[in-house]
């Protein structure tokens, strides 16, 4: 299976290119759309992975491909400015998920 990567600046797919993934540059609601088509499309493709700015801008999009697919596994990336999230973002995501405080 292949990763491909979605991105909205071209620095991250250059970067990405040279690690040996695929992708595209996107930057309005409906290029992103019809880029996650033609992705999904592609049954080789097993991983999209999709820079932060788009989870955030357009998360019903997003939303409806995670809830609706099952393959390809969408993952969502920093791009060359860092990441949005806060520094504990994962110790938050694992007590929301099973309701423990760690």
């Amino acid at each position: 299976m292949k990763m491909y990567l979605i991105s909205d600046n071209v620095d991250t797919l250059t970067g990405m290119r040279l690690a040996g993934v695929d992708g595209v540059v996107v930057h309005e609601r409906e290029e992103l759309r019809r880029a996650l088509e033609t992705t999904l499309a592609d049954k080789e493709i097993g991983i999209i992975l999709l820079t932060e700015k788009f989870g955030r801008e357009f998360p019903e999009i997003i939303d409806d491909v995670k809830l609706n697919h099952r393959i390809p596994l969408i993952i969502e990336i920093p791009d060359r400015h860092g990441t949005g999230r806060k520094a504990d973002f994962i110790t938050s995501y694992v007590n929301e998920a099973i309701g423990l405080k760690l």
